[in-house]
């Protein structure tokens, strides 16, 4: 029986929105025409610069279709301190934003009211085509791992000054990413002013133990993704030297349930914990690879339906 105090959203990149600047991403409204189609009440916002920022267009075209923002996110070079002002830019009008259209729906056990605000790192190629790979990934100096963490910490401020909470989101290619960079991130950066979103894919992917790394990082959890790992496309995307996209192009996120990932022990952990909220599908992609999204979409959910969520 599915767990009234957890509901499930979807995300833009189901539709491979990852790269504004890919000329092959679907129309804004053709994604909220298909996340309300296959059943979901609310989705995140997807990358800056996707959807538009006119608080009653969106509201009206969220409305009408019956769908909450459940977040907005930023996915940008965090390390660079000559970014810190388009951080906060894309921070303060994304927040702006957010708070303007009717709230998502609050769960008993839920921490924090969405919408949240999630807060990646991106855009490094030493990075990303390390993905995955903890033993060769070049890992960041201290004076630039302290800028980071200058950055994080002015969006999440921002985002708070706005009412919105600020969720460190580890990603694949990202300098956070891996086991030791995420406990000396939430080191430093303490839990009244940013959370955490755990990412079930990007820590398989980076070869963390989804069950393992929830239950080590509850006391800091706020929001949470679901995706899946083909497994061996997985393996086969390890040999190579190859961009995390890359490996998403090539099928490494598959529909829930047909990958390796236990969602049962993490439905258990969830329920023991007694997690309340939003969880987010996310199955990277391809954009051009489209013609199986609202199959991939169904197929995910009607697991995660029989697993209890």
């Amino acid at each position: 029986m599915a767990d009234p105090r957890i509901t499930v959203s979807c995300a833009p990149c189901c539709w491979g929105v990852d790269d504004v600047a890919n000329p092959h991403l679907p129309p804004w409204d053709r994604v909220l025409d298909e996340a309300a189609a296959a059943g979901f009440g609310g989705l995140e916002l997807g990358p800056y610069g996707y959807m538009p920022l006119d608080p009653a267009l969106m509201a009206a075209e969220l409305g009408r279709r019956g769908l909450s923002i459940v977040a907005g996110t930023i996915f940008d070079d965090l390390v660079s301190p000559v970014n810190r002002a388009g951080l906060l830019r894309q921070t303060r009008e994304i927040c702006a934003l957010i708070t303007a259209l009717p709230p998502p729906a609050r769960h008993d056990g839920q921490r924090f009211a969405a919408p949240y605000l999630t807060v990646m790192d991106w855009g490094h190629d030493d990075r990303d085509f390390a993905a995955g790979h903890p033993d060769r990934a070049p890992r960041l100096c201290d004076a630039d791992w302290d800028g980071m963490v200058a950055n994080i910490r002015a969006i999440a401020e921002l985002a708070r000054d706005h009412g919105v909470r600020a969720v460190i989101h580890p990603h694949a290619g990202g300098h956070v990413e891996f086991a030791d960079e995420l406990e000396r991130i939430m080191a430093d950066i303490p839990g009244d002013l940013a959370g955490l979103c755990l990412d079930t894919g990007h820590m398989e992917y980076s070869g963390m133990d989804p069950v393992a790394t929830l239950d080590r990082w509850w006391d800091r959890l706020d929001y949470i993704h679901f995706k899946d790992i083909d497994a061996d496309v997985h393996a086969e995307v390890m040999s190579r030297r190859i961009r995390f996209f890359g490996a998403c192009a090539l099928g490494v996120m598959c529909p829930i349930g047909k990958g390796r990932i236990d969602y049962p022990a993490i439905r258990d952990l969830l329920a023991r914990r007694g997690y309340g909220g939003w969880i987010t599908i996310e199955q990277e992609r391809d954009p051009q690879n489209a013609g199986s999204i609202l199959g991939d979409l169904a197929a995910s959910r009607a697991f995660l339906a029989r697993t209890g969520f």
